[in-house]
């Protein structure tokens, strides 16, 4: 949720143009209620795999805090809620794009992918890239190029950061027949995938550079960033243990907020 709320800010950040304050604030909050709204359906639905897993039996639905139903009224009402608003105080665009990331990511991800497909993370990780789209449409009214940037070095993130994480989980995964990458393809082949989209990750988020009011030190400050994220990647493809893989799962969240911060910088001084 931080991360939703923070990239989305960075898309308004990097966008030209001015949004008003209290616009920016509707938007911001339209996406977070958004985010909360589909990872409530999102834990709805998987209330059933949920309770049988260490890192989420303790959740509200499996924990006995929340009733299913409840969850799911509340889901919906707070994703119909963040559309209306966003549609009324912001744009029609960003109303739009909010409603795609919402039902994207419980139909597409939750309901279909994901326990369908070891392709779950790469494909659903789409919804998550959609929040600097929608704060930069939410100052410009569009959809350009740059913004589709932004989507894209999400997308080449989420892969990593997942599988990073299911390879620590992977018996978990595979207890409740979730067809994560290390449990249909096995730990090597997926500490290569997480190798090959760290590259693609780091060649993709350069690419900024080109809309950003101070490059060369965008350019410096990913390089770094990237590089430790690559040197991440080659340890967990080295040591093979689960040390490695917390410090990838740990560092990539790292890696995401300093990035999108120094495009936040980047934008404004």
């Amino acid at each position: 949720m931080y991360l939703v709320v923070f990239t989305a800010i960075a898309g308004m950040a990097a966008a030209p143009g001015t949004i008003h304050p209290f616009l920016a604030f509707i938007s911001i909050l339209s996406i977070a209620l958004g985010s909360g709204a589909a990872g409530a359906i999102n834990m709805w639905y998987d209330r059933d795999i949920d309770g049988l897993m260490e890192r989420t039996k303790n959740r509200p639905i499996p924990s006995g805090n929340i009733a299913p139903n409840n969850a799911l009224e509340f889901g919906i009402a707070l994703g119909i809620l963040s559309v209306f608003m966003m549609a009324l105080a912001v744009n029609y665009i960003s109303a739009i794009l909010l409603a795609i990331s919402i039902l994207f990511y419980v139909f597409i991800y939750t309901m279909w992918l994901k326990r369908r497909t070891p392709h779950n993370i790469v494909i659903g990780g789409a919804a998550g890239a959609f929040p600097p789209m929608i704060g930069w449409s939410s100052v410009t009214d569009s959809i350009d190029l740059a913004s589709v940037i932004l989507f894209i070095i999400i997308f080449m993130w989420t892969p990593p950061h997942f599988w990073s994480l299911s390879l620590i989980r992977c018996e978990e995964y595979s207890k409740v027949h979730i067809p994560m990458l290390p449990v249909v393809y096995g730990a090597q082949k997926t500490r290569m995938y997480i190798l090959v989209y760290s590259v693609l990750l780091i060649l993709v988020s350069l690419l900024p550079v080109f809309f950003l009011k101070r490059a060369l030190p965008y350019l410096i400050t990913a390089t770094l960033l990237g590089s430790v994220f690559l040197w991440q990647a080659v340890r967990v493809l080295i040591l093979k243990d689960d040390s490695s893989c917390r410090r990838m799962f740990s560092y990539s969240i790292s890696y995401l907020f300093a990035l999108f911060g120094s495009i936040i910088i980047f934008s404004i001084f």
